[in-house]
């Protein structure tokens, strides 16, 4: 198998012929220059150590060398191996809370970035497991299904805000239901669900939807953003400015508090466990810890091509061409003047 390991290095090539039409339009400008001087007949007089057949041997040598550089530079690689790795570990669904609630700023930098932050971590650690993620507020969608690609659910993650689910509210049973339902089941690896909520103003039948989690002997953790004592929700407009904080219908500031007792009794009752969130402690280290400690299981196989460089292929050429241009000098020489009416003649 053969690949480009920087494949966008490749759009370097372009340039090559943007440089020949430099190199050929300043060439016609000089030569237009001398024209208007002198005659013709005159140039060799006027120029006579100047090689034209030199020059284009110089400017080919150093555009094959630049072309040969731009290959390299995308490092060419030849698939010598195909092996097939056993893939094992846990599967995981984080279910985030991106309600408006989580804009509250009494978790710095507020209670959602600070989660999305040590989701990340979490994804950064993890080796072998899967991973989903699933937004909820008035709604639940799945944000990413499992997956073992750590970068693209980075890049998904990073996407979400609390626009990201327009419905109001803190739909957690919807979330623990979907969830459940992503999971692949006939998968004998073991399930857990991780959910970042100030758990406010849940909705549904949360008893219901950890009886159905239990079931399927999947483990709920939950950890708890914000403050029990309550704090006002800031309100930002379009170019990201404060501009006050959320009201209700008389007018009088909106405080979202933490509903510890709820996340408490869901962790109690899915066998999971409870983790209140700081600004300090990344509460997604712990519970990497408990899911470490559950017995990993083969989920599948997957074919790995081991690549070797060829760069040096292209780089050896592209220097030795490069040499061989600084030393030969613009300058007529006896040798390459009758290289050159040879050619000539030869061509008519």
């Amino acid at each position: 198998m053969f690949r480009f390991e920087h494949p966008e290095y490749l759009y370097g090539l372009f340039v090559i012929p943007l440089l020949v039409g430099i190199f050929w339009y300043t060439g016609r400008l000089k030569k237009d220059a001398i024209s208007k001087f002198a005659h013709e007949s005159l140039h060799n007089l006027l120029i006579p150590a100047f090689s034209k057949f030199k020059n284009k041997i110089k400017l080919s040598l150093l555009l094959t060398a630049l072309l040969l550089l731009i290959v390299a530079a995308s490092n060419p690689q030849i698939g010598t191996r195909v092996q097939e790795v056993k893939q094992a570990g846990i599967d995981v669904y984080i279910v985030l809370d991106v309600s408006l609630s989580m804009t509250a700023e009494d978790i710095k930098p507020s209670r959602l970035e600070r989660a999305k932050f040590q989701i990340s971590s979490l994804i950064n650690k993890l080796k072998g497991d899967r991973i989903g993620l699933v937004i909820f507020s008035g709604a639940a969608y799945v944000q990413f299904p499992l997956t073992t690609d750590y970068a693209a659910a980075n890049l998904f993650l990073s996407a979400v805000d609390v626009s990201s689910i327009p419905q109001p509210g803190t739909a957690i049973a919807e979330a623990i239901n979907l969830s459940v339902s992503s999971f692949d089941q006939k998968s004998e690896t073991k399930k857990a669900i991780v959910i970042i909520t100030d758990g406010e103003d849940h909705e549904g039948d949360i008893n219901k939807a950890i009886e159905n989690a239990k079931a399927k002997e999947i483990k709920i953790y939950t950890i708890g953003l914000g403050s029990p004592d309550g704090v006002p929700i800031p309100i930002y407009n379009a170019s990201g400015d404060q501009i006050g904080f959320k009201k209700d219908n008389q007018g009088k500031v909106v405080l979202t508090k933490l509903d510890e007792l709820t996340l408490k009794e869901i962790a109690d009752k899915a066998d999971g466990k409870y983790f209140l969130g700081s600004n300090s402690q990344n509460e997604l280290d712990d519970i990497y810890n408990e899911l470490s400690s559950i017995e990993k299981t083969e989920f599948g196989v997957r074919k790995v091509t081991d690549y070797e460089d060829r760069f040096y292929y292209f780089l050896a050429p592209a220097i030795l061409l490069l040499l061989i241009e600084f030393f030969i000098s613009s300058r007529s020489s006896r040798f390459f003047m009758d290289l050159s009416k040879r050619l000539n003649i030869s061509s008519e």
